[in-house]
């Protein structure tokens, strides 16, 4: 179907000012998505690494307790390069991160070429977010946007709640699923009493296939009945899986884009990272646990330009779908770099699902 669809970059780095003139910014990417009226409103990832370039050294970014970046410069040989995004220092095998990421509001009327306005800007600011916050969805329940991120510190990679009334302020709610635990995306609505997330768990010991997995809650703070929902069965997601968008309902039940991510062509050589691609789950709309159909072929893959060249390179990220009605818009990140949009027909998309 890749093929068949009109894709957009709708931000780059170059449209991005960084937050202080030591720092450049190298993606804009990965956007929790809502529309408020006619008004598109993005929450978009911004990551940034330090200009400077010392010779014999890499330069790893981090938070500050007072909110501000700065530079931990490492010597090269006390590191192991891991991918672009990653290294390893050796004395101790723990990983560190080559850029830091914060959250960014953008907002522009539907259907609109013109610049984006800027609008509130959200920076970690506590110890487990000294690594950098990523990655944000968004899921409006009742007249409250409750989002979804991702929080990298020394302790690892967890998923933290906010909300907000007005998507002007942020209120976090803590942590509620541990290290190693991201891709978390709620449900808009509550389903027989109960609140339900996907989460992907992310186990350094490997006895399966990645998974994709289900939660459910009475308050969206705490969180059990943790059970496997789906896990990677085709070639094109058998390193990593994970719950793109936020599901919305839809007549046949609910709706999803996920990322698949393929293993590298060469896991021994250092730097390979597989190509992540997207596809669709559908849940049955009383029993989300109950799997009615799902892609097994991509939806979307990389293509063009700035999906196959980045700073990632060959990276399709669904993080957002919007019903429009006969047809489907999603959001998704491109290359670890840029911001893309596609606008798909609904029932084009149900035709493309192998149904059981």
């Amino acid at each position: 179907m890749n093929s068949q669809l009109t894709k957009k970059r709708l931000l780059s780095p170059a449209d991005i000012k960084p937050t202080n003139d030591v720092f450049e910014v190298i993606g804009v990417f990965n956007p929790g998505v809502i529309y408020i009226d006619d008004d598109v409103l993005m929450l978009a990832r911004i990551a940034e690494r330090p200009l400077e370039d010392r010779r014999g050294f890499t330069g790893l970014p981090r938070w500050t307790s007072g909110g501000d970046s700065t530079v931990d410069w490492v010597a090269n040989a006390e590191l192991q390069s891991i991918d672009s995004r990653v290294v390893k220092t050796k004395v101790d095998g723990c990983l560190r991160l080559t850029s830091v990421s914060y959250l960014q509001v953008f907002r522009r009327k539907r259907g609109s070429a013109d610049p984006w306005s800027l609008g509130s800007r959200f920076l970690p600011n506590s110890p487990l977010e000294s690594f950098g916050i990523e990655d944000a969805r968004i899921t409006q329940i009742d007249q409250t946007y409750w989002i979804t991120y991702v929080a990298v510190s020394p302790t690892g990679v967890a998923t933290v709640l906010a909300s907000s009334d007005d998507m002007l302020t942020l209120e976090r709610h803590g942590i509620i699923f541990p290290p190693e635990n991201k891709d978390v995306v709620l449900f808009p609505s509550k389903i027989n009493g109960q609140y339900y997330a996907l989460h992907r768990p992310n186990p350094s010991s490997r006895f399966s296939p990645p998974q994709i997995w289900l939660a459910r809650s009475d308050d969206l703070i705490h969180w059990g009945d943790h059970a496997p929902l789906v896990a990677g069965c085709h070639c094109w997601e058998g390193d990593r899986i994970g719950a793109g968008t936020p599901p919305i309902l839809i007549d046949e039940g609910w709706l999803l884009a996920y990322h698949g991510c393929s293993r590298p062509a060469s896991e021994t050589a250092a730097g390979q990272v597989g190509v992540y691609s997207a596809g669709l789950l559908l849940l049955d709309r009383d029993d989300p646990s109950r799997v009615l159909t799902r892609s097994s072929a991509p939806l979307l893959f990389p293509t063009t330009s700035y999906e196959t060249t980045g700073f990632v390179p060959d990276v399709v990220f669904p993080t957002a779908m919007i019903d429009a009605g006969e047809s489907i818009d999603l959001y998704y990140g491109a290359a670890d770099t840029s911001i893309a949009f596609v606008t798909m027909k609904k029932q084009a998309l149900l035709d493309s699902l192998h149904w059981n």
